[in-house]
């Protein structure tokens, strides 16, 4: 097997946004944020004050760019900072709101001295597919730094331990989406994290006072949604992950698993927000 890429999914085309394949849903990370947004209702935790004219938002693993969601929505003298290992997910410069920063920079390494004690909120979301549960406490301790005294962290992840299959009536197959789940969880540790659920309580071990989990199940038609959106992922991993036996089987049970779809039936998860101020100086 390959050597373990520091992202298990591709960042190109199919990642972002369209797919020509006809088994792949119609966008994925881009998509992706809009089915959050409806699902918690919204961007930012309610708890969080954005009114500060000075206000500078960190969004942690970029991907698509979240903080150009944010632009419009908050005020213009915001500073809005972007930060990744890539920016190939993103549009063009030119096209990003002018209040938003890129910077190339892997949260997992050192925190450089300008970015210490600077941002009011941090937002981090989808590392679950990054992380290892031993990471989890260092990458806490480097966003606190970044965080300045009565500021807040944002971070929302898919709780993949909490897969599940629904079925529109009991007699539904389900035998293919049941393989699918085997055959990509096999391929990396990271595909299989159990961190998610303690994350409020990793938040407290960190320093982090006032926490709170939201913690939200999507309603049938909505998770029917998101389900479709993300099976374009089980064919991304096999990619970066140098699996090709894995990459066959799923390429080989796709077409079943779209079968099972179409007659009722998808896999869901439950998705959490966890928010945490940092204390007073």
């Amino acid at each position: 097997m390959a050597s373990e890429p520091h992202y298990i999914l591709t960042r190109d085309y199919l990642d972002n946004s369209r797919s020509t394949n006809p088994f792949h849903c119609g966008s994925r990370i881009n998509l992706h944020h809009y089915q959050w947004v409806e699902l918690f209702g919204y961007r930012v935790h309610p708890r969080i004050p954005t009114q500060d004219s000075k206000l500078r938002i960190a969004d942690i693993g970029t991907g698509t760019g979240f903080v150009r969601y944010l632009a419009t929505r908050l005020p213009s003298s915001a500073q809005l900072d972007a930060l990744d290992v890539s920016f190939d997910a993103m549009p063009p410069r030119e096209w990003l709101p002018p209040n938003v920063t890129l910077r190339r920079w892997n949260v997992k390494e050192v925190v450089p001295d300008d970015l210490v004690g600077v941002y009011d909120v941090v937002h981090i979301r989808n590392f679950s597919f990054v992380l290892k549960n031993d990471e989890v406490k260092h990458l806490l301790s480097n966003l606190m730094q970044m965080i300045k005294p009565g500021g807040y962290l944002q971070w929302g992840e898919v709780d993949v331990a909490s897969w599940q299959i629904i079925k529109s009536k009991p007699e539904n197959k389900i035998n293919a989406l049941a393989l699918l789940k085997e055959s990509t969880q096999i391929q990396d540790p990271r595909l299989r994290p159990t961190w998610i659920p303690k994350l409020g309580q990793h938040l407290a071990e960190a320093g982090f006072v006032d926490v709170e989990a939201d913690v939200r199940d999507a309603k049938s038609n909505s998770a029917f949604a998101m389900h479709e959106c993300n099976l374009i992922m089980h064919e991304l991993i096999p990619q970066k992950t140098g699996d090709e036996k894995a990459a066959q089987k799923i390429k080989n049970i796709m077409p079943e698993i779209c079968k099972e779809t179409k007659d009722g039936a998808c896999y869901v998860f439950s998705r959490w927000i966890v928010v945490g101020r940092k204390p007073e100086a």
